[in-house]
Parts: structure tokens; sequence; C-alpha cells
């Protein structure tokens, strides 16, 4: 018998496009002889649905689309399973709620002929499921072709419990239905932790996970299957949507085709794109508009743009000033004339003037400082956004991670925009970025990438004139944003103390300004975004 994998993009909210997503893969397996089809957690809604979860009318209109699939199916020998929420009144007079599961269907011949509930919901991280559901405590198991299969959703399949059951309740096969983010490497941990499953079980797995941007996530699927003995048999694309197969031959899973894990740079340029790709795609933007500096931030963001969208799509701005040193234009136009997108210049120095004009008395007896550098940013900031308005393009923002840790951005500056590429990528990846993509092609103009940075916004300015070298820089926020080390511990690990110290002090100084950035692509195991809720207002100090 043959198991099908779709791995499929799904918009959340979509009903009906998803549905009909998983109907053409359907009709697809079945032609070429699957018995199964496996689709992705939540696949008929889109994962994560957030709050949609607490509407009436959404598990209501997802009821009546999945009975529409089932019936579209009916004249289909396989056994397609969906990932949808459920909602019952079981339970309303204790509680006064409606209880609500996330669940996979069991679709053939026209009839929903069987229900899991995930047992384990995940509630750290970028995961909220508490929120929203109620865990099941119940296995499914059905059978095909004398096969007996169990359902488990994804985080069933990080803690035993849910795949014993299913062996249990007399499973051969599991099959584990995913919406797993992609962070770095998190591919090697789904495989080791889905070995684990297979190994205190002695069941055989088949992973099913979603791909496709949704907001801040990005899901990579390289879905798989493991052997008896945890072996990998089988091994889909990261980023790309693929039907795979899985062949089973007297209940042992078949050795198939198997898409090598790429190296951790290619890896994140690709998020990158299809973040961009399907944040515009799903959001119905028509194109994207980029700041571009002459620096290796806005060219990265250019590239992955252009690769994401194609150039006709993108549009560049240059907006120097009197501190716009003249190798920043010259490689800004060289390396705009190589993507071929469109690109204009408009000075600033006019504008900047004028503010310096109005605000001449109120900065009488007053030294130069950041205020001056922030209108310029601002200026920037305005004119960008007045060209979004008036074309309906989004302006991709193109500050870092090193940069919104620490506070080296401008609110209504170069913050402002609609979608941050580049928010979740240390700016020592940055580099390795550039290198990766003009090892494919050379776009980027090497002086960009070898120059010293600098926001250029006064004489000589430099980077590393208010800031520690990058590498050491980026090894603190690491430590002290995703692995929660205190400055103490940080300390102890050999970094300088006054570094330490300054940096822990930015990170917590500008909460305040990254509360207001826009939201970004997330490839860390933590990003500044839904899986970082720090107070803006504290005093709690532990270092």
């Amino acid at each position: 018998m043959k198991i099908a994998i779709a791995q499929i993009n799904c918009t959340v909210g979509d009903l009906a496009g998803n549905a009909q997503r998983i109907l053409e893969q359907a009709r697809l397996a079945a032609e070429q002889g699957a018995d199964i089809l496996l689709t992705p957690e939540l696949s008929l809604t889109g994962y994560p649905p957030e709050d949609l979860l607490l509407r009436n009318g959404f598990y209501e209109q997802c009821q009546t689309t999945l009975k529409q699939l089932a019936d579209a199916l009916r004249d289909l020998d396989l056994h397609v399973i969906v990932g949808v929420p459920v909602q019952r009144t079981i339970g309303c007079a204790v509680t006064g709620r409606p209880v609500r599961h996330n669940a996979a269907a069991v679709l053939y011949r026209g009839q929903i002929t069987g229900e899991y509930h995930k047992h384990e919901l995940p509630n750290t991280a970028v995961f909220d499921e508490v929120r929203y559901f109620t865990p099941g405590n119940k296995p499914l198991v059905f059978e095909c072709k004398g096969v007996k299969f169990g359902l488990n959703i994804c985080e069933d399949g990080w803690l035993p419990n849910a795949a014993d059951a299913a062996k249990h309740a007399g499973a051969q096969i599991l099959l584990v239905l995913n919406a797993s983010p992609y962070h770095l490497d998190k591919q090697q941990e789904r495989i080791e932790i889905m070995r684990a499953r297979v190994q205190e079980t002695g069941l055989p797995l088949v992973y099913a996970n979603l791909v496709g941007g949704q907001d801040e996530l990005v899901f990579d699927g390289a879905s798989f299957a493991l052997d008896t003995h945890g072996e990998l048999c089988v091994q889909l694309p990261q980023f790309e949507e693929a039907l795979g197969w899985v062949e089973i031959d007297n209940g042992a899973l078949q050795p198939g085709k198997k898409v090598v894990t790429e190296k951790l740079e290619a890896q994140v340029y690709k998020a990158l794109v299809l973040g961009v790709r399907d944040y515009l795609g799903k959001n119905g933007f028509p194109g994207a508009i980029i700041g571009l500096s002459g620096g290796v931030d806005s060219a990265l963001t250019l590239a992955v743009a252009v690769d994401a969208l194609g150039a006709d799509k993108v549009r560049a701005v240059m907006m120097p000033s009197q501190y716009t040193a003249d190798i920043s234009w010259i490689d800004a136009r060289a390396m705009v004339k190589i993507l071929g997108v469109r690109y204009e210049e408009i000075s600033i120095t006019p504008m900047f003037d004028s503010f310096l004009a109005a605000l001449a008395d109120d900065f009488k007896g007053l030294p130069v400082d950041a205020t001056e550098e922030n209108i310029q940013a601002r200026i920037r900031g305005t004119l960008l956004m007045a060209l979004s308005n008036k074309t309906g393009s989004i302006v991709l923002t193109t500050g870092n991670k090193s940069e919104m840790a620490t506070g080296y951005c401008t609110l209504y500056g170069d913050m402002a925009g609609g979608f941050a590429v580049i928010k979740d990528i240390y700016k020592t990846l940055v580099y390795r970025l550039c290198a990766y993509r003009n090892a494919i092609a050379p776009v980027i103009p090497e002086r960009i990438i070898t120059r010293p940075p600098s926001a250029e916004l006064r004489p000589d300015q430099k980077d590393q004139d208010s800031l520690p070298p990058y590498e050491v820089l980026d090894a603190i926020v690491q430590r002290y944003m995703e692995e929660d080390q205190s400055a103490a511990t940080i300390i102890q690990a050999g970094y300088p103390a006054a570094d330490v110290e300054r940096v822990v002090r930015l990170i917590k100084l500008n909460e305040y300004k990254r509360r207001q950035a826009p939201v970004g692509i997330r490839v860390s195991p933590r990003g500044f975004g839904r899986d970082w809720r720090y107070p803006i207002t504290s005093k709690f100090r532990d270092d």
C-alpha cells in the first residue's frame, strides 16, 4: 500500500481555498495509487488561527467546509486525514464554555469516519494552544488494507503518552500531522524527537509538516518517515510544497526519496524568501519598497525581496544626506543595476535643513546629539511611507536583530514600515547570508560586504563607535535573550563585563521600541515577537 504526504501551503482563514488545495492533492494521490493522504495540522484552517478560534462562527464554517470536502472526495477510494478545529456544546452547562479541540478528521467515501483530538497542547515559545483548546484523552486507530494506523498531532509526538496510547489501541503505524515552524537546525531536532517515539513504541512513523509563511512564522515542510529502526526512509524538500510517497510492504516502510537537508545559510535564506513572498502574496500587496543605503542590511533585504517577488515588484529608494559617502551611492546604483529593479534617489538634505531651521530657537544653545540623527531617519521613513500610501506597496524595513536588541534604530524612522525581513537575523549572520547569495550569483557588490558598517547620520560615523564588536554583541544577545542566561553567567563565560552590562541594559531600555516595530520573520529559537514577552515597565533586576 501507499501513503501520500501532502506538504501544502495553507492560508489562515481561507477555508475554501485550503479545502480546494487538499482536494487537488487527494485527486493526484488517488491517480497515483495512494490509499491514504496525510495533510498537516489544522490544514483546513491554516496555522495558527489565533483568536479566530474564539469565534463560534469560525467552527461552524469549518464544519460546513469539512463536510463539503468529504462529499467532494466521495468518488475516491482514499482515506484523507485533515486537520481541523472542532467545537462541542457538551460541557457548556458545567463550564459555561463550549469544548474545543485541535482535531484530525478521517474522511472516506464521503463520510467523516473518525475524529482524533490532540492530547498535548503546547503553551511555550510561539504556541498558545491552552488558550483555545481542551486536550483530548482517547486514541484513534483506523484500518486500511489490513493495516491499523494511529493518529497523533504535532506536540503529541514530542511527549511519549499519545504515541503509547495509539500503540495500545492497536496501531501498527503512526501518522503525525504537524504545523512545526522553522528555526535554525529545527529539522534535526524533529527527527531525533520522533525517533525517540519510534524506539519507545516500535512503530514506524509518517510525519507531515506544513509549509509556508504566516505572519512572523515560516513553516519549512521537510516532512519525513521513519522505519521501525528509526532510520529516515523518506524526506521531502524544505520551503516548498510537495506531494511525497511512503510505500508499505507487509507493514514495513520501504526506502524512498530523501531530499538532503540544506546547510544553515541556505535554510535561512530560503525561509526569508518564503516569508516575504507569502506575507505580501497572502495579504494582497502589489509590491515592496526598500530604502537602500549602500549598506549590508538593506542590500540583503533587497536581494531577498527580488528573489521572493521578482524585480518588477520591487522598488529601491536611495535617500542621501550630506553625510552619505560617495561609495554608498556608487554601490547602491551598482546593485540595482544588477538586479534590474526600479530605482530613484531623493535627497533629504533640503528637508533636513528645513527641520533644523524650524527647530533652531528650541535647539539654541544645545549640543548636537542623536536628535539630529533621528530627524534624518524620520525624514526617510516619512518619504518611504508616502510612496507606500500612494502605490499600495509595502515598505520592507531593513533592521537586524542586533540593532533591534540594542535599540540601534529609530522609531518612526528606519523602523517605519510594514514587514521586517531580517528582524531576527544577527549582524554576523547577515554577512554570511550575503556571502551565500553571492555564491549563487553575485548581486551584492563586494565593497558593501567588506566596508565597516555605518548609519551615516553624522560625519565619519561607524557602528562600532556605539556598539561592541558584532561578534561579541551577537553572542551576548543570544545568551541573554535566547538562552535566558544572566549577565553574571555571561561574564563568567569570558565576555567583557562592561560590554555585557551595557548590552543587557540596552535590551531592557529598548523594549518600548520593539513593541512598536513591524512584524518580522522568525528564524531563531526565540525572536523579538510572540515568544518574547517582557514588560516595558519593570524594576526587576536579576543581574
